[in-house]
């Protein structure tokens, strides 16, 4: 059995340090100083003191729902989030920075080999969770998803820097790969790449998935009745900032985003185009 890489040990031993209940006067000083160094703003959240865990404040639900944009065509940003990098995959490639493409073939896995020729000429996007961040992810659109790989792999940070110098980081890192499609039919990959200190990638519909583990082999589900999710529906979250990678079918979605900007779950980001747009 290969040996674990570094960057999963170090990320495993930071999560049973974030799951470990200290008593409460020990954990609310934990979870105030995270929030002063880290610089969260806990508007929309509860106190900080009244998280068991400092992985509970990592995950931490919204009070009150943000508003989703009715019209069905209108993208949200799936995440509280900056923007890496967003354009078009040509000769079957993307790029996770300026200037550092990758395969996307290689990022979808064996599983989805196939199929991302059919992303030539579609869109994607990058976004990044910083650790300050709200940690959980929704569906961008109303989709149904028709599988999802777990890839095993090391968990690099996917900071700015590493971004600019790491080839092929998110090829390296760990990731969960969705396959669903639109309300139009059309297909779309939405990629959840792990990084340092993200113990776990949590998918609420599939049990099976468990990342940064003894796993060594990638994991492929294939649903006969595709698992439906509407625009705004949480789906799972990272515990600790990470990236969603979302790759579309040529002539499906258009992003309006700029390259480093911020932007908040429920924002909306683009639209699906209808067939001859």
């Amino acid at each position: 059995m290969a040996k674990r890489h570094w960057s999963a040990a170090a990320s495993a031993l930071f999560g049973r340090f974030a799951l470990k209940r200290f008593p409460r006067p020990v954990q609310r000083i934990i979870n105030r100083g995270y929030v002063r160094m880290m610089g969260l703003e806990m508007g929309e959240f509860r106190a900080p003191e009244s998280y068991e865990s400092l992985n509970a404040l990592f995950i931490r639900a919204l009070e009150a729902q943000r508003e989703i944009a009715s019209d069905p065509d209108v993208v949200i940003s799936p995440c509280d989030a900056r923007i890496t990098d967003v354009g078009r995959i040509v000769r079957g490639q993307a790029y996770q920075i300026k200037g550092m493409p990758y395969r996307t073939a290689g990022l979808l896995g064996e599983a989805f080999a196939e199929e991302a020729s059919a992303l030539e000429r579609g869109a994607y996007a990058n976004f990044y969770l910083s650790p300050r961040d709200y940690h959980r992810y929704h569906a961008p659109f109303d989709l149904e998803v028709e599988a999802i790989s777990h890839i095993p792999g090391k968990l690099y940070p996917v900071n700015m820097p590493l971004l600019k110098n790491k080839i092929d980081l998110f090829l390296e890192n760990e990731r969960v790969v969705l396959a669903a499609r639109d309300r139009h039919g059309r297909r779309h990959f939405l990629v959840l790449v792990g990084a340092l200190n993200v113990g776990k990638m949590v998918v609420t519909f599939e049990e099976r998935i468990h990342t940064n583990t003894s796993i060594r082999q990638p994991q492929h589900y294939r649903y006969a009745t595709p698992v439906p999710l509407k625009k705004g529906e949480l789906f799972g979250w990272f515990e600790m900032g990470s990236t969603i990678v979302i790759l579309s079918e040529a002539e499906s979605l258009e992003w309006e985003l700029d390259i480093g900007e911020k932007v908040r779950f429920a924002q909306s980001v683009g639209r699906l185009l209808e067939k001859g747009q």
